[in-house]
């Protein structure tokens, strides 16, 4: 064999060896699992749809925990967890109840407590790996093709309507029973938050998170029937003293976290989406997170920056503080 060939031959083989050896990161694509979670309420054990949105990286910024809102399933926030997962979050989005004749909702229509309980383990302990969190994202990695790949140590919740006032009792929850996860939580994004008509899980869990350092934002709608007058939002005012809470958008609608996901059984209640207040919400919403994530500030999506004051002096959004 001549000695030019045999550089060829080596050449190649070098970078067969190359791609092989190549880190999970740069071979990774964007995937989505359609899976499911298992969660005890009273004597029962249930086993909801769960949606893992994997990102096209092996290094998630962290895992958001995105809940749909009152009689709302995972499908009608998927819009929105592609966004997370563009922005390279891993995301698990599940489905809970809006009705059920023991009171395991993610709204409460009597006392939901011992189900949010059951649903906050999820993420106090997400670092077993015997435990539903982990057994669901082992099944769905698999699935994904990334077979033992672990949750990332870090979260964010976000929820949207009753799903905001949810994540809001699970987030304090964990500060009250799983202090390490709590200490693992980065942000609680809350998506027009809405106050279920019964009990007071979201000033619980509010009062009990305004004394720590959790970031704690809202991106709202205007006050109108469709998220009762923005019960959620007036409750975070009123609980939570803070620079900056968040932002409304002045022409927004209820379905506006939805976005592209969303359905007639929303748009019918509350309106349809301008298409300006779904871009704002998912820009702000993701640039917010990673923020979180990171420890970082990013200055075009506050007061002051770019982005923020370009929707500001347009009318998109004023601040809420």
């Amino acid at each position: 064999m001549s000695l030019p060939l045999r550089r060829v031959l080596a050449a190649l083989a070098l970078t067969t060896a190359t791609l092989v050896a190549a880190p999970a990161a740069a071979r990774a694509a964007a995937t989505e699992v359609d899976g499911s979670i298992s969660v005890p309420c009273y004597v029962y054990t249930y086993t909801p749809d769960a949606d893992w949105y994997f990102p096209a990286t092996s290094s998630p910024k962290a895992l958001v925990y995105l809940q749909h809102g009152f009689s709302r399933s995972n499908a009608n926030v998927a819009d929105l967890a592609r966004k997370y997962q563009a922005a390279g979050f891993l995301v698990f989005a599940p489905t809970l109840p809006s009705a059920d004749i023991y009171g395991c909702t993610v709204n409460n229509l009597g006392n939901n407590t011992v189900f949010l309980k059951s649903v906050a383990a999820w993420i106090g302990r997400a670092g077993d790996p015997g435990a539903a969190l982990a057994t669901s994202y082992a099944a769905a990695a698999t699935a994904a093709g990334r077979a033992g790949s672990t949750l990332p140590s870090s979260y964010i919740l976000a929820g949207h309507s009753a799903g905001g006032e949810a994540v809001t009792y699970i987030a304090d929850i964990l500060r009250t029973t799983y202090p390490a996860a709590f200490a693992n939580l980065r942000y609680l994004q809350l998506l027009d938050p809405v106050k279920s008509i019964i009990g007071d899980n979201m000033a619980t869990g509010l009062t009990g998170l305004a004394g720590t350092a959790l970031p704690i934002r809202t991106i709202s709608s205007p006050p109108y029937l469709a998220n009762s007058n923005a019960s959620g939002t007036a409750e975070l005012l009123a609980d939570v003293d803070r620079d900056f809470l968040g932002v409304r958008l002045t022409t927004g609608s209820h379905c506006d976290a939805e976005g592209a996901s969303t359905n007639i059984l929303c748009t019918l209640t509350a309106g349809t989406s301008k298409a300006a207040n779904v871009a704002a919400l998912q820009t702000l919403a993701a640039g917010w997170a990673a923020d979180a994530a990171a420890g970082t500030t990013t200055a075009t999506y506050y007061p002051g920056g770019a982005y923020y004051q370009s929707l500001l002096t347009g009318g998109v959004i004023q601040t809420l503080s």
